[in-house]
């Protein structure tokens, strides 16, 4: 390292955000995730020895990855080397590869390589990583805001141990909070804040159990408020407002959070939680997700698990949609509120659904059977010479518009698909349909 570059890495330190400053350098000031470091943990005592095998880091954004793959960095003897996958490409890797051997090579050092980002990178990108993984050439550490059995090479993962890290609880927050307030060294004690005790509330709270989004609002805080006349910065809950607007809420439309959501909003409408089921609606519109597609999943709940018991709510689903779609936000949100309560409360029946569920298992396993003679068309030229259509009984010209006839092909002559519950309107399918056929006997 030539003097122009210390220079330079000296003067990065210095101006980078309060978040990257405020990086522990050590396990024991790690905060938070404890499931994973704490001091009878694996993770903890592979790193305490020096003994890492392949791993990635699995998180939302301000949990943690990057900071413990610096920890790693820190400990062990090994040889550290950071790339991120949005900018790198295969030529970086070669480099790092070529000079993983050549350390292991000369010195016997191992290299450890971490990937910030890792999902970015494609398929062929990730295949080239698998023989230098899999002989030792490199240990890897990926770190990755995506679901890494979705986005990750399975080889990749099946070579390497995984740990989910979670978002900070409050207290971790609150803590990290007063250490940049507080640290001369790193973080902002130079500037002499003081932070009101509410305002550290405030911003844990609203930082959604991510630290970087926390420290930000600190640093902006500090860095934007006059001192009063006793020649403090005070933070006040007033000031936090202003530096953290609005609740963080994790929620990528592609990733994990977002199946996640919609998952606990449709169980909790067919759960007939209306509560539940409006909370998730809000979360989503917060969150900024699409008004139709909120729509299309409200109008598969009130098909799939409201049914028959009551015809009505697809109607609602339906006009719905077609609302949101005329309207959009903000009013939508009262037409989907609308949608969601009815179809969490109205009474509910899963036989359609299971009925066509059978019906399409029938069908894959017998295929195209003969449709009975007198079920087929009559009209189209030769039909009737032929036999089609001869001998059906047309339901309209008998009592209760029914007449006891062969509908299904003769080799499923006794299967029973749709079976009405005890439940809503479906009560009433069962009356009538009881009714209609024992009059027709």
């Amino acid at each position: 390292m030539d003097l122009f570059e210390y220079m330079r890495n000296t003067n990065k330190e210095k101006e980078s955000p309060l978040a990257a400053r405020l990086r522990p350098v050590t396990l024991e000031e790690v905060v938070g995730q404890q499931h994973i470091i704490g001091k009878d943990k694996l993770l903890y005592r592979a790193i305490k020895a020096d003994k890492l095998s392949s791993i990635i880091f699995y998180g939302p954004p301000g949990t943690g990855k990057t900071t413990l793959a610096k920890v790693i960095a820190n400990t062990t003897s090994a040889e550290f080397t950071q790339i991120n996958a949005t900018v790198a490409g295969k030529k970086d890797m070669e480099e790092v590869v070529e000079k993983a051997k050549q350390t292991m090579g000369m010195y016997g050092k191992k290299t450890i390589l971490f990937i910030d980002e890792i999902h970015r990178f494609n398929k062929s990108q990730q295949d080239y990583l698998l023989p230098f993984v899999e002989d030792g050439t490199v240990i890897l550490i990926g770190a990755t805001t995506e679901n890494p059995y979705f986005e990750v090479n399975g080889a990749l993962i099946s070579r390497s141990i995984i740990f989910e890290l979670q978002p900070l609880s409050r207290d971790d927050i609150k803590t990290l909070i007063h250490r940049a307030v507080s640290d001369t060294d790193k973080g902002m004690g130079a500037y002499e804040a003081i932070i009101d005790e509410d305002a550290v509330e405030f911003l844990a709270d609203l930082s959604g159990g991510d630290a970087r989004h926390a420290l930000n609002a600190i640093e902006l805080g500090i860095m934007t408020t006059e001192r009063s006349e006793d020649g403090k910065i005070h933070i006040t809950l007033q000031v936090a407002e202003e530096c953290i607007q609005k609740r963080v809420m994790r929620y990528d439309k592609t990733g994990d959070n977002h199946y996640d959501t919609i998952s606990a909003f449709i169980k909790s409408m067919r759960g007939s939680d209306p509560d539940a089921a409006i909370y998730y609606l809000s979360r989503m519109l917060y969150a900024g997700e699409s008004v139709t597609f909120i729509a299309r999943r409200i109008m598969i709940c009130a098909a799939e698990d409201v049914g028959m018991a009551d015809p009505n709510a697809l109607t609602v689903a339906v006009s719905a949609s077609q609302a949101v779609e005329r309207i959009g936000m903000p009013e939508a949100k009262l037409i989907l509120a609308e949608a969601v309560t009815y179809v969490a409360t109205a009474p509910k029946s899963n036989a359609s659904y299971m009925a066509v569920n059978a019906a399409d298992q029938k069908v894959t396993e017998t295929g195209n059977l003969p449709i009975p003679t007198h079920l087929q068309d009559a009209h189209y030229k030769g039909a009737a010479k032929l036999g089609h259509g001869t001998g059906y009984l047309y339901a309209h010209s008998y009592p209760n518009h029914y007449v006891n006839q062969q509908y299904l092909p003769d080799q499923l002559v006794n299967e029973k698909f749709y079976e009405p519950t005890d439940n809503g309107y479906e009560v009433q399918v069962q009356k009538h349909m009881e009714h209609i056929k024992k009059e027709a006997e």
